[in-house]
Protein backbone atom coordinates (compact mmCIF):
# COMPACT_ATOMS: atom_id res chain seq x y z
CA UNK A 1 0.00 0.00 0.00
CA UNK A 2 1.56 3.22 -0.85
CA UNK A 3 -0.69 6.53 -0.07
CA UNK A 4 -4.39 6.79 0.34
CA UNK A 5 -6.31 7.35 -3.44
CA UNK A 6 -6.37 11.58 -3.72
CA UNK A 7 -9.94 13.36 -2.19
CA UNK A 8 -11.56 9.87 -2.13
CA UNK A 9 -13.15 8.73 0.91
CA UNK A 10 -15.43 6.20 2.64
CA UNK A 11 -17.89 7.22 4.86
CA UNK A 12 -19.97 4.52 7.45
CA UNK A 13 -21.76 4.45 10.61
CA UNK A 14 -20.80 2.09 13.38
CA UNK A 15 -23.53 1.19 16.26
CA UNK A 16 -22.98 2.08 19.72
CA UNK A 17 -25.84 0.25 21.96
CA UNK A 18 -29.25 0.78 21.14
CA UNK A 19 -29.62 5.05 20.56
CA UNK A 20 -25.72 5.98 19.47
CA UNK A 21 -24.02 5.77 16.14
CA UNK A 22 -21.20 7.16 15.41
CA UNK A 23 -20.02 8.22 11.61
CA UNK A 24 -16.61 7.60 10.67
CA UNK A 25 -14.47 8.92 7.57
CA UNK A 26 -11.31 6.24 6.05
CA UNK A 27 -9.43 6.59 3.55
CA UNK A 28 -8.94 4.30 0.39
CA UNK A 29 -6.11 2.52 -1.00
CA UNK A 30 -7.37 1.04 -3.88
CA UNK A 31 -11.15 0.61 -5.49
CA UNK A 32 -11.90 -0.84 -8.07
CA UNK A 33 -15.40 -2.54 -9.32
CA UNK A 34 -15.48 -5.36 -7.63
CA UNK A 35 -14.40 -3.65 -3.52
CA UNK A 36 -11.93 -1.47 -2.06
CA UNK A 37 -9.27 -1.41 0.07
CA UNK A 38 -10.00 1.11 3.26
CA UNK A 39 -7.24 1.84 6.60
CA UNK A 40 -9.37 2.53 9.38
CA UNK A 41 -8.94 2.26 13.68
CA UNK A 42 -12.76 0.70 13.71
CA UNK A 43 -12.06 -3.11 14.68
CA UNK A 44 -14.51 -5.17 11.74
CA UNK A 45 -13.82 -9.25 11.70
CA UNK A 46 -13.85 -10.73 8.28
CA UNK A 47 -17.62 -11.42 7.29
CA UNK A 48 -18.88 -8.87 8.73
CA UNK A 49 -20.87 -6.54 6.20
CA UNK A 50 -20.15 -3.00 6.33
CA UNK A 51 -22.44 0.11 4.18
CA UNK A 52 -20.16 2.46 2.71
CA UNK A 53 -20.55 5.94 1.42
CA UNK A 54 -18.15 6.72 -1.04
CA UNK A 55 -17.44 10.42 -1.75
CA UNK A 56 -14.96 12.36 -4.67
CA UNK A 57 -14.03 15.90 -3.33
CA UNK A 58 -14.44 17.73 -6.62
CA UNK A 59 -13.70 21.37 -7.39
CA UNK A 60 -17.11 22.03 -7.54
CA UNK A 61 -19.09 19.49 -6.42
CA UNK A 62 -18.72 15.91 -4.82
CA UNK A 63 -19.53 12.61 -6.40
CA UNK A 64 -21.31 10.48 -3.86
CA UNK A 65 -21.94 6.76 -4.26
CA UNK A 66 -24.08 6.15 -1.38
CA UNK A 67 -25.77 2.82 -0.15
CA UNK A 68 -22.70 0.29 -1.12
CA UNK A 69 -22.76 -2.78 0.72
CA UNK A 70 -19.56 -4.51 1.20
CA UNK A 71 -17.89 -8.14 2.93
CA UNK A 72 -15.07 -7.85 4.95
CA UNK A 73 -12.71 -10.46 3.16
CA UNK A 74 -9.42 -9.97 4.59
CA UNK A 75 -7.81 -8.03 7.80
CA UNK A 76 -4.40 -6.66 8.13
CA UNK A 77 -2.87 -4.69 11.11
CA UNK A 78 -0.50 -1.30 10.71
CA UNK A 79 0.47 0.22 14.15
CA UNK A 80 -3.22 1.52 15.50
CA UNK A 81 -5.20 1.23 12.45
CA UNK A 82 -6.27 -1.76 10.44
CA UNK A 83 -6.49 -2.19 6.48
CA UNK A 84 -9.34 -3.93 5.14
CA UNK A 85 -9.79 -5.91 1.90
CA UNK A 86 -14.07 -5.28 0.69
CA UNK A 87 -16.00 -6.62 -1.59
CA UNK A 88 -18.75 -4.91 -3.01
CA UNK A 89 -22.14 -7.31 -3.01
CA UNK A 90 -25.46 -6.67 -4.66
CA UNK A 91 -23.96 -4.47 -6.61
CA UNK A 92 -25.57 -4.39 -9.92
CA UNK A 93 -24.11 -3.65 -12.82
CA UNK A 94 -27.04 -2.60 -15.16
CA UNK A 95 -27.04 0.75 -14.27
CA UNK A 96 -28.53 1.73 -11.07
CA UNK A 97 -27.63 4.83 -9.86
CA UNK A 98 -24.97 3.46 -7.04
CA UNK A 99 -23.02 1.78 -9.64
CA UNK A 100 -23.03 4.19 -11.97
CA UNK A 101 -22.15 7.15 -9.18
CA UNK A 102 -19.23 4.14 -8.29
CA UNK A 103 -18.12 4.02 -12.47
CA UNK A 104 -17.82 7.45 -13.00
CA UNK A 105 -16.07 8.15 -9.19
CA UNK A 106 -13.34 5.41 -10.58
CA UNK A 107 -13.08 6.85 -13.88
CA UNK A 108 -12.16 10.54 -12.32
CA UNK A 109 -9.61 8.94 -9.77
CA UNK A 110 -8.10 6.95 -13.03
CA UNK A 111 -8.10 10.43 -14.99
CA UNK A 112 -6.30 11.90 -11.15
CA UNK A 113 -3.69 9.57 -11.10
CA UNK A 114 -2.60 9.58 -14.79
CA UNK A 115 -2.45 12.89 -14.14
CA UNK A 116 -0.51 12.74 -11.16
CA UNK A 117 2.19 10.08 -12.66
CA UNK A 118 2.67 12.15 -15.57
CA UNK A 119 3.58 15.15 -13.31
CA UNK A 120 6.12 13.38 -11.10
CA UNK A 121 8.31 10.89 -13.03
CA UNK A 122 11.29 10.80 -10.67
CA UNK A 123 12.73 13.04 -8.78
CA UNK A 124 11.73 16.79 -7.53
CA UNK A 125 14.05 18.66 -9.86
CA UNK A 126 12.11 22.58 -9.33
CA UNK A 127 13.42 23.04 -6.13
CA UNK A 128 16.24 25.14 -5.82
CA UNK A 129 19.30 24.29 -3.65
CA UNK A 130 19.24 25.81 -0.24
CA UNK A 131 22.28 27.05 1.40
Amino acid sequence: MNEALPDLVARFRIRHGLFRKENVEAALYELDGYGCVMKTDKVFNPGDTVVLELVMDMPFDKIRAEGISGLVTERRKHCSNFFYSIDFVELDSNGSSSSEKLRRIREVLSKKQSLKSRRSPGPISGFRQMA
